[in-house]
């Protein structure tokens, strides 16, 4: 089993720092590290469903970053202890001006949403949308869900609301020939990849549908 994996520089290690660093804050689980000819995606979820009955839509983000050795791996970790060790290596990065061996913690296993894998290829092109579509959806869906939840603290309650407002269709242009969920709107915002004057290509293979900015992806299956 692969122990490290090697970032090209100190900027790359800065960048996957500060994107574990939101997702942790809106789901604080795990990060799936894949890693292959050259290239580190880094997928982390947003919302998943908690069970078979359940329409939560399955929301993940995902960046990628260049790696100094193209070996191959695909493993599960927590997303607190990978940022454990990427702060603990931050500390000596600034005076490398090389690539950066990042130790991997121990794997996890059992986590469902892992194993359900976007595909790579195949993406047809399905429109494009406004990033402010986006960021307004996304803020007027965090205010809904802080004032039907209230002071309560219920797993189940909370759950309800969340996927019963992020679950909901994005008003879209025409043009745009998929059905995408607020809830990637929420994934985009919160994980950092939309800003105000962006435009976000659309694109949909089978059951998925990914949002592509400059800063990242936002990969949605019902």
């Amino acid at each position: 089993m692969v122990q490290s994996f090697s970032l090209i520089d100190a900027a790359s290690l800065g960048d996957l720092k500060v994107y574990l660093g939101r997702a942790a804050r809106v789901e604080n689980g795990s990060v799936r590290l894949i890693g292959g000819l050259g290239v580190l995606a880094a997928y982390t979820a947003t919302l998943t469903p908690k069970g078979l009955l359940d329409r939560t839509p399955t929301v993940l983000g995902l960046r990628t970053f260049a790696l100094a050795v193209s070996d191959g791996f695909d493993v599960v970790v927590p997303i607190r202890a990978m940022l454990d060790r990427l702060a603990q290596l931050s500390l000596q990065a600034n005076s490398n001006e090389g690539p950066l061996e990042v130790p991997l913690p121990p794997a996890e296993t059992g986590v469902a949403w892992a194993g359900i894998s976007p595909p790579r290829g195949g993406w047809q092109a399905a429109g494009t949308l406004e990033a402010n579509v986006l960021e307004h959806t996304a803020r007027a869906g965090i205010a809904e869900v802080a004032e039907a939840v209230g002071s309560e603290t219920g797993e189940q309650l909370v759950h309800r609301v969340r996927s019963e407002v992020w679950g909901r269709d994005i008003e879209t242009p025409d043009a745009v020939d998929v059905v995408i969920p607020a809830g990637a709107a929420f994934s985009a915002d919160s994980l950092g990849f939309i800003k105000r004057d962006d435009i976000v290509m659309i694109y949909s293979s089978g059951p998925w549908v990914r949002l592509t900015t400059r800063r990242g992806h936002v990969l949605v299956r019902r």
